[in-house]
């Protein structure tokens, strides 16, 4: 089933910064739950092929859990959709966290053929953050503004610094580590194939 952003609104809470606004967790179970139902997935079944506790994922799915960015795409691979379609259609710029990175989603845009989100990264120092695999085709770009980033497939990690770019196809483990004690701030395009 494609996603269509223009479809699938959805409402975020307003974190008072901005131009940011941290993505509603019950808006974002609602989604997730509306499309696990749509797919005729089942709760465990989700939470399984997706690696996430049942509990966890129930919790989401009720609003009781503030779910990671890790969390979010390990969901959204198993369901075939882009990330944004669990996040929203923003009036404001919702924002992601996980164990290292920052992701504002600042538009999705789509062609007949495949869906594009643009994001706003940082990328904290310290050990970084492992991010499952997207589903089939999924490929992600990142640009460099400041900092060094060692980012890619967990087996063949690419590393640039500030005006650098990096591309790979993420349908695999992937990583993203700042190099050194700075952050990095960057853009990544992600490009979801229709399925």
């Amino acid at each position: 089933m494609p996603y269509s952003a223009a479809s699938d609104p959805l409402p975020v809470a307003d974190s008072g910064q901005p131009g940011a606004a941290e993505a509603d967790p019950a808006a974002i179970g609602r989604r997730v739950r509306a499309l696990r139902e749509a797919r005729g997935i089942s709760l465990s079944a989700l939470a399984r092929q997706a690696g996430v506790g049942k509990a966890t994922l129930s919790g989401l799915e009720n609003g009781l859990r503030n779910p990671t960015l890790e969390t979010l795409y390990a969901i959204t691979a198993h369901l075939g959709v882009p990330l944004a379609a669990v996040l929203s259609e923003a009036t404001s710029e919702p924002t992601v966290r996980g164990a290292a990175v920052s992701a504002t989603l600042l538009e999705v845009f789509e062609d007949s053929e495949v869906t594009y989100e643009l994001y706003r990264m940082r990328v904290a120092p310290g050990p970084g953050q492992l991010s499952p695999a997207h589903q089939a085709g999924v490929t992600e770009h990142v640009t460099i503004f400041t900092g060094a980033l060692r980012a890619g497939p967990v087996d063949a990690p690419l590393t640039a610094s500030a005006g650098g770019h990096l591309r790979w196809t993420s349908d695999v483990p992937h990583m993203y580590a700042a190099v050194g004690d700075e952050e990095v701030t960057a853009s990544l395009l992600l490009r979801y194939p229709r399925q």
